[in-house]
C-alpha cells in the first residue's frame, strides 16, 4: 500500500469517483457490488471492474459478507481510509495551521505556528513548505523524492484570505496585503514541494468542508467567517459558489454605512470594518448586530436555508454572535411578513481547524465526485 496514493490518477474517473463516494458513505459496514450498481446506475460488470481496480490499488477492501434475500450471501466492500492522504493549509494573516487527513477526512496529524502574511513571499513559502514537510515526514515518512515520495499523499490544499483566482491559483490584492497582488501561489508552492497544490479562499474551503461533512444539514447555506477579517463561503444547490472570477463571498466589503470608518479595502462603512471596530472596543454584541445586518442582506438576496458562523472571533463568544445575528434576521423576517420558520443561525462545531480541514477537501472532494472543489 506504500505507493497507492501516487497512482490515484489512474482511478480518478467519473465512475470510479461515484463508487469511491458510496464506499466512503457506507463506512465500516461496507456496501455490496449489487448496491453499488443500483445506486450508480452502472452495470454490475462495470462495477466489478472498478472495484477490482480499487482493491488492487489499495483503496477498497472486503468488509465481510451480508445475508441476501435468496441466493448466497453478498460480499461487501469498504473504503480503506489510510490508502490516501491530503494536506490542508490555512494561511491566516498572523498564523499558519496545517493538517494531514486521510480519505475519510479524519485528522491524522496537525501543527500550528505564528506567521506574518505581510512578510516577503519567499519567506512565507519557506515557512509553509517547512511545516508541511515536517508534518508529512513525521506522519508518513519521506522518501528520497521528498513529498513526492511520501506514497499516499495526494497533494496540498491551501486556503487564505481573498480575493484570488481559484482556477489559476493566483492571488489578487489580499485585503491589507497588496504586495501579494498577482503572485502565482499555486505554481510557486507546487514547484517547491513537488506535489499538486490547489489554492482557494479560506471561506470557500470552510464551506466545502462543512458541505462534505453535512454539518449545515442543507444544500444551500452561507458560512460567515469572522476572525482577523470577515468573509463568506456560499453553498448553493450543494455546490460551492465561487463566481466566474472567484469573486463571490466577498461579504465583508458590502457597504452598510456610507459615512462609516475607512476600511482597508478603500471603501467606507464596510461590514468588516464596523465588525472589527466593535470587537476592538470590546463590544461583541454590537459586532454581532452588524454581522446580522450583513447576514440579513445575504439571506434576502439568495434565499438561503441556514447561516453558519465561525472563525476565531466567533469561537470566543459563539452564543453572543448567534443570538445577535438571529435577532436581526428574525426582525427582518417579521417586517417582511416571511412565511414559515426564520432562517436558523448556528455556530460551527468544527473549531479553529475548520479552514485547514476544508483546504484538504480541495484535494479529496474530487476523488469522491465533488467536482465543485
Amino acid at each position: 500500500m506504500g505507493t497507492a496514493g501516487a497512482n490515484l490518477g489512474a482511478v480518478r474517473s467519473h465512475n470510479a469517483a461515484l463508487v469511491l463516494g458510496l464506499l466512503r458513505d457506507a463506512g465500516a459496514e461496507g456496501i455490496s457490488r449489487l448496491e453499488l450498481a443500483e445506486r450508480t446506475g452502472l452495470t454490475p460488470q462495470a462495477v466489478s471492474k472498478i472495484t477490482a481496480r480499487l482493491r488492487e490499488e489499495g483503496y477498497a477492501a472486503e468488509a465481510g459478507r451480508r445475508a441476501s434475500t435468496g441466493g448466497k450471501p453478498r460480499t461487501v466492500l469498504r473504503l480503506v481510509p489510510e490508502a490516501g492522504h491530503a494536506v490542508g493549509v490555512h494561511l491566516d494573516r498572523d498564523e499558519l495551521r496545517v493538517v494531514l487527513v486521510d480519505l475519510d477526512g479524519a485528522v491524522v496529524a496537525q501543527r500550528r505556528a505564528e506567521l506574518d502574511l505581510g512578510a516577503r513571499a519567499e519567506a512565507v513559502l519557506g515557512v509553509v513548505a517547512e511545516a508541511v514537510e515536517e508534518l508529512v515526514g513525521e506522519a508518513l515518512g519521506l522518501g528520497d523524492e521528498g513529498l513526492a515520495g511520501a506514497g499516499t499523499l495526494l497533494g496540498v490544499g491551501v486556503a487564505l484570505p481573498g480575493p484570488l483566482d481559484h482556477s489559476r491559483g493566483v492571488l489578487h490584492r489580499v485585503t491589507g496585503f497588496p504586495e501579494w497582488d498577482g503572485f502565482p501561489l499555486r505554481d510557486a508552492l507546487g514547484e517547491r514541494l513537488g506535489v499538486p497544490v490547489v489554492v482557494d479562499k479560506d471561506t470557500n474551503a470552510a464551506a466545502l468542508g462543512l458541505s462534505v461533512g453535512g454539518e449545515a444539514g442543507s444544500r444551500s447555506f452561507a458560512y460567515l467567517h469572522l476572525g482577523t477579517g470577515l468573509g463568506a463561503g456560499l453553498v448553493i444547490g450543494g455546490r460551492v459558489h465561487r463566481g466566474a472570477r472567484t469573486g463571490a463571498g466577498e461579504f465583508g466589503h458590502q457597504v452598510i454605512q456610507l459615512d462609516g470608518p475607512l476600511c482597508e479595502c478603500g471603501n467606507r462603512g464596510c461590514v468588516e470594518a464596523l465588525c472589527l471596530a466593535a470587537v476592538g472596543r470590546g463590544e461583541p454584541g454590537e459586532a454581532a448586530r452588524v454581522l446580522g445586518v450583513g447576514a440579513a442582506n445575504l439571506v434576502a438576496l439568495l434565499d438561503i436555508d441556514v447561516v453558519l458562523l465561525g472563525g476565531r472571533t466567533v469561537a470566543g463568544e459563539p452564543g453572543v454572535f448567534v443570538r445577535g445575528v438571529e435577532d436581526v434576521l428574525d426582525a427582518r423576517a417579521r417586517r417582511a411578513g416571511a412565511r414559515g420558520e426564520p432562517v436558523p443561525v448556528r455556530s460551527s462545531t468544527r473549531g479553529e481547524r475548520l479552514v485547514a480541514e476544508g483546504a484538504a477537501q480541495l484535494l479529496l472532494a474530487p476523488v469522491f465526485g465533488r467536482g465543485d472543489a
